[in-house]
């Protein structure tokens, strides 16, 4: 008995913390897909590349004096133009198109790969590591706990539960309902469509930007880091249901968690193909994922 104690302790609960905080992670990125597909229905392939965009500005800014707190609310602010710009320069125009999907898909692809290519230009290719604003740890349960993980985890709860009101409590989430469930109908009662296109698409950028800024502490900085972290975000959304908030929550937990303790028992090289296994499965069973379904039932 007291071997299965101990193994519980000091096995699978550093290995859940592990698998939280990598899910945390995932969601963080994933909540922006999510949103902008809810209402927009449109694959945005550059999303990693905006994720990768609010860590270098974290890191220019943190290098002239701004303090990591402030970078927190700076940088997500400073990427919400940013994100308004490439709806309007981009998205807007090929939106209304019958081939819009296959259009969309290919424009943000096509940004991706300039936005990666000016990471390079202007950074380099080297691997950049910012300071960790949190040292030390805390003790649990005779383990260690990283501090700044357990903020992660802390801010992670904290956005998710934001994102959620903004989506059901608010004004303009009732609005991006509205032109999710039914536009024509949403424009017809004086739903200005366009500028909440424009201001949901800037909205996921900006949750991309703020986890580029959480996470280059922990993942570092580099020009394809929104790759890394990108197609797991993508299968979150997936098996959640696409346009579904509690989705991309239950999804990244569901499959980090899983990815996480199965490399306990096999090789970690198991990983994604267990995780991409389970995908196919759920699609197999059901197309539209576990909450599938547009945002205005989040």
């Amino acid at each position: 008995m007291g071997a299965l104690v101990d193994y519980i302790q000091f096995v699978l609960v550093p290995q859940v913390f592990n698998g939280l905080t990598i899910g945390v992670a995932v969601i963080l990125i994933a909540l922006g897909l999510t949103i902008i597909f809810g209402l927009l229905d449109v694959f945005n392939m550059a999303h990693g590349e905006f994720y990768a965009l609010g860590a270098y500005l974290g890191v220019t800014l943190a290098g002239r004096g701004v303090s990591f707190w402030l970078l927190l609310l700076l940088v997500p602010l400073l990427l919400v133009p940013v994100g308004i710009l490439v709806d309007r320069a981009l998205i807007q125009r090929v939106f209304h198109r019958k081939e819009r999907h296959m259009l969309t898909m290919l424009l943000t692809f096509g940004l991706a790969g300039v936005m990666e290519d000016v990471f390079k230009a202007i950074y380099g290719a080297n691997i950049i590591k910012p300071a960790t604003p949190l040292t030390g740890g805390i003790d649990f349960l005779g383990n260690y706990f990283p501090t700044y993980r357990v903020f992660l985890l802390a801010v992670g709860a904290l956005t998710i539960a934001g994102v959620w009101l903004v989506v059901n409590k608010t004004s303009f989430g009732a609005m991006v309902r509205a032109a999710a469930f039914d536009r024509q109908m949403a424009a017809s009662l004086g739903v200005p469509v366009r500028r909440v296109y424009s201001a949901t698409f800037a909205f996921g950028v900006a949750l991309a930007a703020l986890a580029g800024v959480l996470l280059a502490p922990l993942y570092s900085v580099f020009p394809t880091m929104g790759k890394d972290f990108i197609l797991l975000a993508f299968t979150a959304v997936i098996v959640g249901g696409f346009g579904s908030v509690r989705g991309v929550v239950l999804g990244g937990l569901l499959l980090t968690q899983i990815q996480s303790l199965a490399s306990l028992y096999v090789s970690p090289v198991w990983g994604d193909p267990i995780v991409f296994g389970i995908m196919v499965l759920v699609l197999f069973v059901r197309p539209q994922g576990i909450f599938g379904g547009k945002l205005g039932h989040a």
